[in-house]
């Protein structure tokens, strides 16, 4: 992890890897990783079908400027798979992850999915969030673009080898940092006990309709708390136009475009990343 994180440009102050965190909720099992630091605390949120360890760069380079925790959303990771992925079921889990830390104000971070959790969070609770940075995602976003990697996710399987998965996932984005992918797919599968690697994700399809309608909903929810809005200069799921419209709508919005990356941007270019949310989360 540290000597991708380098590849990536991203400055390593304290390799030690996070201290795991588990609570409930609700009967559900929740997981996170929690990098520690005396700073204020800003939890991170995942994209669909990711895990907390997307933000293993971000974090390893942020460290020391926040108390960062980056969680998984329940049907991801190591968090309980679930009968209920509702928005405001999963922003109810990010509110319980504040309180087992003892955190009464915090930061999100939110990509994608997680970003439309963290607005819901931050509409719900104004009195926890403080401030809120939401990567590649805006009302009328193009998710018809990811139509091949949501299909690539939607086969995943046990496989024998896990560099079966990498080599598939290449096909797909063969922009891809190879070294990246493969140490995505070794956190996003677990060896079962017959040897396979098997994925860690619920395979059940989310609610599509339910989280694009959510999406919709964002620019009400973000007018009471300062926003910053990254997109992935390649973006194809959030295009230019489309984020400086969100933006124009915030009365506290800001928008940062992240250069040599798409809409993973928090692996595509964790260093430009670390130094935008540096600027917005000290500035609180």
């Amino acid at each position: 992890m540290t000597d991708l994180a380098a590849t990536l440009g991203v400055a390593i102050h304290d390799p030690a890897p996070p201290r795991e965190i588990r609570f409930s909720r609700a009967g559900c099992r929740l997981h996170g990783l929690d990098w520690g630091g005396t700073g204020s605390p800003v939890l991170l949120l995942h994209g669909g079908g990711l895990t907390a360890h997307t933000w293993d760069f971000v974090c390893l380079g942020l460290r020391g400027a926040a108390r960062l925790v980056a969680l998984d959303l329940r049907g991801h990771g190591d968090s309980d798979w679930s009968d209920d992925y509702r928005i405001d079921t999963m922003a109810a889990d990010v509110v319980a992850a504040a309180d087992h830390l003892g955190f009464e104000r915090v930061g999100l971070v939110g990509m994608s999915l997680g970003a439309v959790v963290a607005a819901h969070v931050a509409d719900a609770r104004p009195d926890l969030v403080e401030r809120l940075a939401i990567v590649d995602v805006a009302p009328g976003a193009d998710f018809e673009s990811t139509w091949r990697m949501r299909a690539f996710m939607a086969r995943l399987g046990p496989v024998r080898e896990l560099e079966t998965v990498v080599e598939a996932a290449m096909r797909v984005n063969p922009r891809a940092n190879r070294a990246g992918v493969a140490y995505r797919m070794s956190t996003m599968f677990r060896r079962a006990p017959d040897g396979d690697w098997a994925p860690k994700a619920d395979p059940r399809p989310p609610d599509f309709s339910a989280i694009l309608e959510a999406v919709e909903r964002l620019a009400a929810q973000l007018t009471g708390v300062p926003v910053l809005l990254v997109r992935g200069e390649r973006s194809k799921v959030l295009p230019q136009a489309t984020a400086e419209r969100l933006v124009g709508r915030i009365p506290d919005g800001q928008l940062v475009v992240v250069p040599d990356a798409g809409h993973n941007v928090q692996e595509d270019n964790p260093a430009a990343l670390i130094a935008a949310l540096r600027v917005f989360f000290g500035s609180s």
